[in-house]
Formats: structure tokens, sequence, C-alpha cells
């Protein structure tokens, strides 16, 4: 197991928002369900507003099923309607279901996938097959292999984050300083 590289890289496969040369590249390892990612999605939000095209954002799939039952369910979800809308919709579903983390039901996950106009009996459909199960697990295992052992976990141009996430200002000091040196310390 691999303690602080990303594995693997950055790929075409991965949903990333952002510029493909941005000089940060920030991948996480999230769960839908985790409300620690639903924190990290609200200071994610000021962050990448902040950075604009500085960054490019990548996010995989991490849910720990135990703790969180229909995690699972909803990174299926999201992975069926990047499939059948594109990486817009994907976006669009990512946010819905962390801001929607209460209410994450199948029914939830189908009216939300209807209101990122993606046809949500085909969702259905997918969800009711494990259509992207293997896509979900794909992500995971790469986690695994990186060294994640929870929710959020980051990565900077392809090396662990190790700090502090929480606070939009510090986090966008350590980006800048990680981006210039590799280290992340802000000092």
């Amino acid at each position: 197991m691999n303690q602080g590289t990303l594995t693997p890289p950055v790929g075409p496969e991965d949903h990333a928002d952002g510029p493909a040369d941005a000089p940060l590249t920030l991948v996480e390892y999230g769960d839908y369900e985790c409300p620690h990612c639903r924190r990290a999605y609200r200071v994610l939000q000021q962050v990448l507003r902040e950075l604009g095209d500085e960054i490019r954002f990548v996010f995989r799939n991490f849910p720990l099923n135990e703790a969180h039952p229909h995690a699972g369910a909803a990174a299926e979800a999201a992975e069926s309607v990047a499939a059948r809308g594109g990486e817009d919709a994907f976006w669009a579903m990512h946010d819905l279901l962390y801001e929607n983390q209460d209410a994450l039901q199948p029914d939830d996950l189908i009216g939300y996938a209807e209101a990122v106009d993606v046809n949500p009996a085909d969702v259905a459909d997918d969800l009711a097959s494990g259509a992207f199960r293997d896509r979900v697990r794909r992500d995971f295992r790469s986690g695994v292999r990186s060294g994640v052992n929870g929710t959020p976990t980051f990565f900077v141009n392809g090396r662990r984050f190790e700090g502090d996430w929480a606070d939009p200002d510090a986090f966008v000091a350590a980006l800048w300083n990680a981006a210039r040196t590799g280290s992340y310390t802000t000092h």
C-alpha cells in the first residue's frame, strides 16, 4: 500500500473540473454520506472559486458503506448520471448529493437524476442492476492503494495532502505552497 502517492494518477476516466494544464490538481476521495465530506464540499466551493483556472478538481468515490449505508448507492447514482448526461450532469449531481446528504434513499437519488436532466428510469435501472458498482469499486481500490483510510482524503499534484483543509484561507495558502515547493507548510 502506497502511503503518499496517488495511485493511479489522474486519467481520462476521472471526473475532473477545471483546466487539465492547471498548476494545481486536487483529488478528493469522498463519501456522499460523510459529514466531514459535506464540510469539505462547502470549503472546496470557496477554494475553487478563489483559485479559478489555477486548479483542476478531481473527485473519486470512497464510500464507507459500513458507516454510511447509503454512500455506495449515491456514488453509483452519480456514476450513472455521468455516463448518461456527461461531466456537467455529474458535477450537478455531486453537488445535489452533498446539499441533500440526509436524503439519499433510492427514490431521492432518482429524483436528483431527474433534476439534472437525466432520465430517472435509466438511473433506477442502473441502481437496481448494479451497473456502476464496479466503477465505484475501482475508485475505492485506487484509494486503498493510495493509502486512503478515511474521508475526505486529498491529494495535491499526486501527493497526499496532510494540511488543514477545514479553513479555506489556510487551504488555499497550503495549495499554493504545494504548487510552488511540493511542501504543505504555510510558514
